[in-house]
């Protein structure tokens, strides 16, 4: 049990740094960018909301068998599969947590007066200096509630876990599978315990979201 545990909590923190990195400059460009093509990235990053988890594991793991084109390029530089690994499930995690990033982020700088933006055109501030000295620091809220809503979502995967990783002891078995396994093998206390451990886990997830919606820092920095 807490060896499926640590994987869920090690799986859900990988993949919360990884988002929060690919998640900001998705989100700007959705916040602030007419382009081509926009609607079919906002449908593509909003997708797993509606998507059923098993249908996106399978898209990823086709997409990562040893004999597709990036199973092949793993398996040469890494000397492993990336089929049925951590690695594997981390990329999965990625793309089904994506939307729980992006989406907090991209209201939050919506949110964001124009005239701080214009502000810092008129002093000079290129974009990245406006990025880091006036966007980030007014979206905090935005950057915490997508940090913690995908932490949570992350630690509650099944099906798309479970379709790109499997059920190997040690290494791909999350906690969600564990508990599934426990209740198919009629072990209650210790079905009970671990499905006790991720309510507690979810609740606290989601007292933190309150907690920052309620003070408004997801709206302009606490404004």
């Amino acid at each position: 049990m807490l060896e499926s545990l640590f994987i869920s909590l090690q799986l859900a923190l990988v993949t919360t740094v990884i988002l929060l990195l690919i998640a900001l400059p998705l989100a700007y460009l959705l916040a602030f960018k007419s382009f081509r093509g926009r609607t079919v990235l906002e449908v593509m990053v909003a997708l797993p909301l509606v998507l059923p988890p098993t249908v996106l594991g399978y898209f990823v793991l086709v997409m990562i068998a040893p004999d597709s084109t990036l199973g092949r390029s793993w398996g040469s530089l890494f000397d492993s599969s990336l089929a049925f690994s951590f690695s594997g499930m981390v990329l999965a995690s990625v793309l089904y947590s994506l939307p729980f990033a992006v989406q907090p982020m991209q209201q939050a700088l919506r949110s964001i007066p124009k005239s701080w933006l214009e502000m810092a055109s008129t002093q000079g501030l290129g974009l990245r200096q406006t990025l880091i000295q006036v966007m980030l620091p007014a979206a905090r809220g935005g950057v915490l509630v997508a940090a913690v809503l995908s932490f949570a979502h992350t630690m509650g995967e099944f099906g798309v876990v479970l379709m790109v990783g499997g059920s190997i002891p040690g290494e791909t078995k999350v906690a969600s599978i564990a508990l599934f396994e426990f209740v198919e093998m009629q072990q209650a206390s210790e079905a009970w315990m671990l499905a006790l451990i991720l309510l507690g886990v979810s609740f606290v997830m989601l007292s933190l979201v309150y907690t920052i919606n309620r003070k408004g820092l997801n709206m302009v920095g606490g404004r």
